[in-house]
């Protein structure tokens, strides 16, 4: 199940909607995608962070 509480990036205010009530500035889901040890595109997300030399 998805979450529907969101979180501004500016003050840090929580709400349903998708602009913050406080700042007027745009609100994202504050928790971190679901982990998967069959993740097809992870050797990707390590290339961008870590570099090309990184990627094993």
């Amino acid at each position: 199940m998805r979450s529907k509480i969101r979180k501004c990036e500016v003050c840090g205010e929580y709400t349903l909607k998708e602009v913050c009530n406080k700042c007027g500035c745009v609100t994202r889901n504050p928790l971190p995608p679901r982990f998967s040890p069959k993740d097809p595109y992870g050797k990707y997300r390590r290339m961008m962070k870590y570099g090309r030399d990184r990627s094993a």
